[in-house]
C-alpha cells in the first residue's frame, strides 16, 4: 500500500484506485456509457469548432509519429472497402482506389 508519509494517510493514488474499484463493483457498462454521454455533451457545451480541431490535430501528429507508412495504407484501403460496398458502380473510381491513394498520400506527406 502506498502511504503519504504525513500521519501515515492514504495516498492520493491508493484512494483512487480503491474508489475506483468501488465504482466498478456497483456499476454496470450502461453506467458508464451515460456518465460519458455526459460528459461528452458538457465537453461540446463548453468548447467551440477550433477545439475539436485542435485536439484532432495534436491526435492525427501523434499517431503519425507512432505510425508508418504501411498503418496509413492500411486504414486507406479499409476504408475504401467498406465504402465500396456501398458503391452504386457508376464508373467512377472506385471507393476503395480512392482510399488506397488517400492513404498513399498520406502516407507520402508524413514521409517528407
Amino acid at each position: 500500500m502506498a502511504r503519504n508519509n504525513d500521519n501515515n494517510k492514504m495516498s492520493r493514488e491508493e484512494a483512487g484506485r480503491m474508489g475506483g474499484e468501488a465504482t466498478a463493483k456497483n456499476h454496470d457498462k450502461e453506467f458508464y456509457q451515460e456518465i460519458g454521454q455526459k460528459g461528452g455533451e458538457a465537453t461540446a457545451k463548453n468548447h467551440d469548432k477550433d477545439f475539436y480541431q485542435e485536439i484532432g490535430q495534436k491526435g492525427g501528429e501523434a499517431t503519425s509519429r507512432s505510425h508508418g507508412k504501411e498503418f496509413y495504407q492500411e486504414i486507406g484501403q479499409k476504408g475504401g472497402e467498406a465504402r465500396n460496398d456501398s458503391d452504386g458502380g457508376d464508373g467512377k473510381m472506385s471507393r476503395e482506389e480512392a482510399g488506397r491513394k488517400g492513404g498513399e498520400a498520406r502516407a507520402r506527406q508524413r514521409d517528407n
